[in-house]
C-alpha cells in the first residue's frame, strides 16, 4: 500500500529529479524544461518550509511529491508531481486528498492552484473549481510565470481552487466523527409495521439496502441481506476514499430476517459488536436491540404512523411560532365503505384527495385521486379496489404551484441524539412523481431561500417532540408546498431516508473535496439492458470517468436492481455546482440507457 510521509532535506536532489522527469512527462523541449528548472528545483533548506511530503511504495520507493505553502486562511498547493512510471495508479489522488486534508487542519479555507495544462482534468476530477484569472500562486513550484514568458507560453497555466473543509459537525455528532458498521435492515424494518401497501417479498428492501453502504460518511463493515457485486463496492470506496470496508453480504436473500441471520452466527455477531465501533441500521428493530444490547421501546416509533404525525404536527402549530407552515386536513376512514364516502364527497365537489395507508415508504401506499379518476371508474368504491388492504387515511390534496418548474416536494433531515439532543442536517429538494419518491438533492442552493427557513424551524420543533418522546436516531419531515408559497408537513419518517444517504454522500465529498457540493440521489435509472456483473463494473467505471470529465462525482447507490428482468441502478451524482451536476445526471441517464444499443447493431453480412 502506498502511504505519504513528510519529506526529508537529504532528498531534495533526488525530488527535483522527479519533478522533471514528470513535468518532461507531457511532452516540453528541453529549452522550455531548462527555463522552467530554477523554480522547479527544490533546495534542502526548503523541504520543512513548504510542507513537502512523498507517497512511496512499501518498498520504500518515492512515487510523487507534494507540497503545502502559505499561511491560513489561503494557502496554495505548489507542489504536485508523481513518477511517470506511477502516473494513473492513484498516487496523484492520494497526495492531493493528503494536502486537503493537512489545509484542514492547519486553518486554510482557501487552496489556490496554478495548473499545468496537461493537469488540469487532474484538478478537475478532483473537485478544484476554476478561479479567476490572477497573479500566478502556485505554477507547479514557486513561480515559473517567468519561465512561460520565456518560452512563448505566457499564461498557459489554468487556475484553480479548493475550499478545504472539515467533516460537518452534524456528521461527526452521528458517529463521533469516526468509522461504523452500517446494518442494511431495511426489509426488517418495514416488517415490524405489517402494512398492506407494502412488498410481502421485501424485494425492493433488499434492493434498497444496497444504501448502507453511504449510512455515515465512513463505514468500517457493510453488514447486507443480498449479494453485491465485488467491483461496485471497490468503485464505491475509491470514489469516495474509503480503504478497509469489509462487506458481508448475501446473508438472506428473501424476508425481513437480516439482523437475526446476524446473531445466528456468533463470530460474526461479535465482529461487528465487539470492534468498539457504532452499529448504524437502516431504523431501529427488536433484533437490532438484541444485537447491540440497545433497549426495545416500540413506543419510539409511534410517530412512523402517518396519523399520529399528522397529530403531531396539528399540536406543534396550535403552539405557534410557524406561520409558513399549513396542515392539511385528515380523517382515519373507520371502514373501507366510510372512506369511500369520503372520497366520494370530495369528488362532487371537484376536488382532489390523498388515500394514504398508515404507515409505507417511497410513496407506496399513498395514491392522489382526481374527481376525473372517480367518475371515470365509476365511483369512489371502485377507486378503493386500486388501492392496499387495511385502514386507510383520507387527506385534503394540496394544490401546488402554477409554475410545474417550482419546487414542490422537500424534506427536513435531522437525528436525536443519545443524549437527546436535536441535530439539523439540513433541507433537500425531493423528487415526487405521483406521489411515488424518485431521488433529492441536497447542498447550497438546492432548496428555494423562501422555503428554507420554515422547514428547518419546523423541523427542529419536530425534533423536540421526538426526544421528549424518547425517540433516538434518524428522521426526517416531508413537506408538499402550496400555491400560495406555504409549506405542508405530510408524514415524519423515524429512519434513514434517500435525502439521508445524500446529506452523507455530501459531507463526506466536502471533506474529500473541498465544500460545496450538490449532491442528487436517484432511485431508478433505466438500462437499457440486463448486463452480466463484468460488463456492469465496465459501465459504472465509464460513467465514473465520464462525470469526471465534468468535474462531478458518479457513485452507483444501488446495483442490485441491475439484474432485474427491467434492468435499473439507483445512482448518486455530486458536483459543485447545479448545472455540472444537472450534466453529470443526463450523462448517467444516457450512458444506462445506451447500454442495449449493443444489442440493436446490424449483424456484419458474411464475406
Amino acid at each position: 500500500m502506498v502511504k505519504v510521509r513528510a519529506a526529508r532535506a537529504a532528498e531534495a536532489e533526488a525530488l527535483t529529479g522527479l519533478v522533471m522527469r514528470s513535468k518532461a512527462h507531457w511532452g516540453y523541449d528541453a529549452g522550455f524544461l531548462a527555463s522552467c528548472a530554477p523554480d522547479l528545483r527544490i533546495r534542502p533548506e526548503e523541504v520543512a518550509a513548504r510542507r513537502i511530503v512523498v507517497a512511496e511504495d512499501p518498498q520504500g520507493t518515492v512515487l510523487g511529491l507534494a507540497s503545502l505553502e502559505g499561511a491560513a486562511p489561503v494557502a496554495t498547493l505548489g507542489l504536485l508531481f508523481v513518477e511517470p512510471s506511477a502516473i494513473g495508479q492513484g498516487v496523484g489522488r492520494l497526495l492531493y486528498r493528503d494536502v486537503l486534508r493537512r489545509a484542514v487542519e492547519q486553518g486554510v479555507r482557501r487552496l489556490l492552484i496554478d495548473s499545468d495544462p496537461h493537469a488540469a482534468g487532474f484538478y478537475r476530477a478532483m473537485g478544484a473549481v476554476a478561479a479567476p484569472a490572477g497573479p500566478t500562486v502556485a505554477a507547479d513550484g514557486a513561480a515559473y510565470a517567468a519561465a512561460d514568458a520565456a518560452a512563448g507560453l505566457d499564461g498557459h497555466l489554468v487556475r484553480f481552487e479548493a475550499a478545504p473543509a472539515p467533516l460537518a459537525d452534524w456528521a461527526r455528532a452521528w458517529t463521533g466523527g469516526g468509522r461504523a458498521v452500517h446494518v442494511g435492515n431495511v426489509a426488517e424494518f418495514n416488517a415490524q409495521f405489517e402494512d398492506a401497501s407494502l412488498d410481502r417479498e421485501q424485494g425492493a428492501a433488499h434492493h434498497y439496502a444496497c444504501l448502507a453502504a453511504f449510512y455515515s460518511p465512513c463505514p468500517s463493515a457493510l453488514v447486507l441481506p443480498r449479494a453485491v457485486p465485488a467491483g461496485w463496492t471497490d468503485l464505491v470506496c475509491r470514489q469516495l476514499g474509503w480503504a478497509g470496508v469489509e462487506v458481508y453480504d448475501g446473508l438472506v436473500e428473501r424476508g425481513p430476517g437480516l439482523v437475526d441471520a446476524v446473531r445466528a452466527r456468533p463470530a460474526l455477531a461479535a465482529r461487528l459488536t465487539g470492534a468498539g465501533e457504532p452499529l448504524v441500521p437502516w431504523g431501529l428493530t427488536r433484533p437490532f436491540g438484541l444485537l447491540t444490547g440497545r433497549p426495545w421501546r416500540p413506543g419510539e416509533l409511534r410517530y412512523e404512523s402517518k396519523a399520529a404525525a399528522h397529530g403531531l404536527f396539528g399540536r406543534i402549530l396550535a403552539e405557534g411560532g410557524h406561520p409558513g407552515i399549513v396542515l392539511p386536513s385528515q380523517v382515519r376512514a373507520a371502514t373501507r365503505w366510510s372512506a369511500a364516502r369520503l372520497l366520494a364527497a370530495r369528488a362532487r365537489a371537484g376536488k382532489s384527495t390523498v388515500v394514504k395507508s398508515e404507515h409505507g415508504v417511497g410513496g407506496s401506499g399513498t395514491t392522489v385521486v382526481t374527481a376525473g379518476q372517480v367518475r371515470a371508474a365509476g365511483g369512489a368504491r371502485a377507486v378503493l379496489r386500486w388501492l392496499p388492504r387495511g385502514p386507510l387515511l383520507v387527506e385534503e390534496f394540496v394544490e401546488g404551484p402554477p409554475d410545474p418548474g417550482a419546487a414542490r416536494d422537500l424534506t427536513y433531515d435531522g437525528f436525536v441524539d443519545a443524549a437527546g439532543r436535536v441535530h439539523e442536517v439540513g433541507a433537500a429538494l425531493m423528487d415526487v412523481t405521483e406521489g411515488a419518491y424518485r431521488g433529492a438533492t441536497v447542498g447550497p442552493g438546492a432548496v428555494p431561500e423562501w422555503a428554507e427557513k420554515p422547514i428547518l424551524a419546523f423541523g427542529a420543533a419536530v425534533g423536540r417532540e421526538l426526544a421528549a418522546s424518547g425517540y433516538r436516531g434518524w428522521f426526517d419531515v416531508d413537506f408538499v408546498a402550496d400555491a400560495a408559497g406555504r409549506l405542508a408537513p405530510t408524514e415524519t419518517n423515524l429512519r434513514l431516508t434517500g435525502p439521508s444517504i445524500a446529506f452523507m454522500v455530501a459531507a463526506r465529498l466536502d471533506a474529500l473535496r473541498g465544500a460545496g457540493h450538490l449532491v442528487r440521489i436517484a432511485d431508478r435509472v433505466e438500462l437499457g439492458a440486463r448486463l452480466p456483473e463484468a460488463q456492469l463494473d465496465e459501465l459504472c467505471a465509464d460513467l465514473a470517468r465520464a462525470c469526471a470529465d465534468l468535474g462531478a462525482v458518479f457513485v452507483p447507490a444501488i446495483p442490485t436492481g441491475a439484474f432485474d428482468p427491467a434492468p435499473w441502478l439507483g445512482v448518486l451524482v455530486a458536483a459543485h455546482s447545479l448545472e455540472a451536476l444537472d450534466a453529470a445526471e443526463a450523462v448517467v441517464r444516457s450512458g444506462a440507457a445506451a447500454v442495449g444499443a449493443i444489442f440493436d447493431a446490424p449483424t456484419p453480412a458474411a464475406p
